[in-house]
């Protein structure tokens, strides 16, 4: 998914970039924003799939080396990534996760890439007002506060773009 921005050449080469990541061990959505004077701009976004098929470790690493090329073709300068959150009801759910983030954070760590964390419900408080805040409502929030014609699909994307928005905001605020 290409969201090529109206940025001037010079912008480009000075902003701040920000990969969001919303990490799964099936489908881990990316994204790229960028500040600008002018607010930020979604850059690029998209979905790194590991085979169902494969073995657990082959699977952690497809994530890991979808995760550098990312790295390595747009240089973000800050990686935000969601915390892993459990729940007694899914517990496996947490674990597979855990897989998944530890895959992204070598990936990043090995880049030189820093990385910030943000849980879901800060993120998602952040960008609609509501910890408990839907995917949907993610979706919308994000389509609105960057004047997008569609929502952003799949969720995973959206998600991605709401931790870099929820960085994006945070720095911007306590930096004034």
């Amino acid at each position: 998914m290409n969201l090529n921005s109206t940025m001037d050449k010079a912008e480009l080469t000075t902003a701040v970039r920000f990969l969001g990541i919303d990490p799964g061990l099936n489908r881990t959505g990316y994204a790229l924003l960028q500040q600008s004077v002018k607010g930020p701009v979604l850059c690029e976004g998209g979905i790194i799939r590991s085979n169902q098929e494969a073995n657990l470790a082959a699977r952690v690493h497809e994530i890991a080396s979808g995760i550098r090329e990312v790295i390595a073709e747009y240089h973000p300068d800050v990686m935000v990534i969601e915390q892993v959150f459990t729940t007694p009801r899914f517990p496996k759910s947490s674990i597979i996760m855990a897989h998944a983030r530890g895959a992204i954070l070598f990936a990043a760590h090995d880049a030189g890439v820093p990385v910030v964390h943000y849980t879901p419900t800060q993120i998602k408080k952040l960008i609609t007002g509501s910890g408990r805040a839907s995917k949907e409502q993610i979706q919308h929030a994000i389509k609105s506060e960057l004047g997008l014609k569609t929502i952003l699909e799949p969720n995973d994307v959206a998600d991605a773009f709401a931790a870099a928005l929820c960085h994006y905001h945070t720095i911007r605020v306590t930096c004034l």
